[in-house]
């Protein structure tokens, strides 16, 4: 039971660490190790405040400033997303014109 514990103070650790030196998301983190979002939120939140609380408030405020810029985020990927489908029409309309132009 103890070795389960240590591993995962160890995990706790590694992303704490992660999120810092990358300034990364909850997803970045998550992805870059393999576990889950949740694991991640549990890790940083609740193991790492009680065994590396520096380390805890390092993550905690790059977690924050995350939180806060979310919005801005997912506009900018909405845009994204709608630019891409306005040219994907474009490319479409245009092929389609082109087509009927050679008949």
């Amino acid at each position: 039971m103890k070795e389960t514990i240590y591993a995962a103070d160890r995990r706790a650790e590694q992303l704490g660490r992660y999120i810092v030196d990358h300034k990364a998301t909850v997803r970045m983190a998550a992805a870059a190790t393999g576990v889950s979002k949740s694991t991640v939120h549990k890790e940083v939140n609740q193991r790492l405040k009680e065994t590396d609380y520096g380390l805890y408030l390092q993550v905690r405020e790059i977690l924050d400033i995350n939180k806060s810029e979310r919005h801005i985020r997912g506009g900018i990927a909405t845009r994204e997303k709608y630019r891409k489908i306005a040219e994907q029409n474009a490319d479409a309309a245009e092929t389609k014109h082109l087509d009927s132009e050679t008949r």
